[in-house]
């Protein structure tokens, strides 16, 4: 069992970049988490460098006005890079091609400023998947009839997040990650384009190495994240540490830190094959 530690800033002085989670660990869908940012804040100041890294389904550059609403300060990080960047350049790099955007149209601003010709499913060449329609009151099963009609005829999806739920407040609501699997599952080809997929992971350190003038060593960059599925098996693959936080939506199998929810959670990284640096109830300094 990885060690449970009280605070954040015990292993800080061992890494020189984060790679912090966002929803589940900055904020919760509704607002910032005040000591998480505190300890983001306290760590850049110490001379780190933080990457919020996301899989959220727009351009970074579009999460910035949203982590405002929630109260995250700016002077918490250094820049943000999201599943959305990479999605705009698979799209970049499949041009002419008619597309079905499957997902909310809160979302359509990963398409702004490309050249992109919508079309239905019925008559597009992929499909770009960044969500359910309306996660407040559909699941993935409204969509089997629109997966095996696209499964029929063997469309591409581009997945533009791969969670399967998001905390919301205090409910949890599915995500992209969802509908893909279920298209997976149906033998439907599905690309990837968050966490735990490399992409995003390189695109995150060369954000890194150009605000430090240098590319920093695996072994001084720490992610940081709720998440087994999406950023521990995502930072194992990519050779970098991870402190998971337990106060996102794995945070039943903890409960309040006794012996029999710490074990559940040692079972959840066994049956993963992955295995934490620390675990903390949540982000603080």
């Amino acid at each position: 069992m990885p060690d449970l530690i009280a605070k954040f800033g015990l292993l800080a002085g061992g890494y020189d970049v984060l790679f912090c989670d966002v929803w589940g660990v900055v904020h919760n869908g509704v607002a910032a988490f005040p000591q998480a940012c505190e300890a983001l804040i306290r760590f850049r100041r110490a001379g780190g460098t933080v990457i919020l890294i996301t899989n959220a389904p727009r351009p970074g550059a579009s999460v910035q006005p949203v982590l405002d609403d929630f109260g995250v300060p700016r002077e918490a990080y250094d820049t943000i890079v999201s599943s959305g960047d990479v999605t705009r350049g698979i799209v970049v790099a499949r041009p002419d091609r008619r597309v079905f955007h499957l997902g909310p149209q809160r979302d359509l601003p990963i398409f702004d400023g490309l050249d992109v010709e919508f079309a239905p499913s019925g008559t597009a060449d992929y499909v770009v998947c960044s969500g359910l329609f309306d996660d407040t009151t559909e699941t993935p099963a409204d969509y089997r009839e629109l997966l095996s009609a696209m499964r029929a005829r063997a469309l591409f999806m581009v997945c533009a997040n791969p969670d399967i739920v998001v905390e919301r407040g205090d409910t949890l609501v599915y995500c992209a990650g969802a509908l893909a699997d279920a298209y997976a599952e149906l033998g439907g080809e599905v690309l990837y384009c968050g966490k735990p997929h490399a992409p995003i992971y390189h695109a995150a350190l060369a954000e890194a190495s150009a605000l430090r003038g240098a590319m920093p060593p695996r072994s001084r960059v720490l992610a940081i994240g709720d998440s087994i599925r999406t950023d521990l098996r995502g930072a194992a693959s990519f050779g970098v540490d991870c402190l998971f936080v337990v106060s996102g939506i794995h945070g039943e199998e903890i409960g309040g830190g006794e012996a029999s929810g710490l074990a559940r959670l040692d079972a959840a990284f066994a049956a993963a094959n992955v295995a934490p640096i620390a675990v903390v109830r949540r982000l603080e300094w």
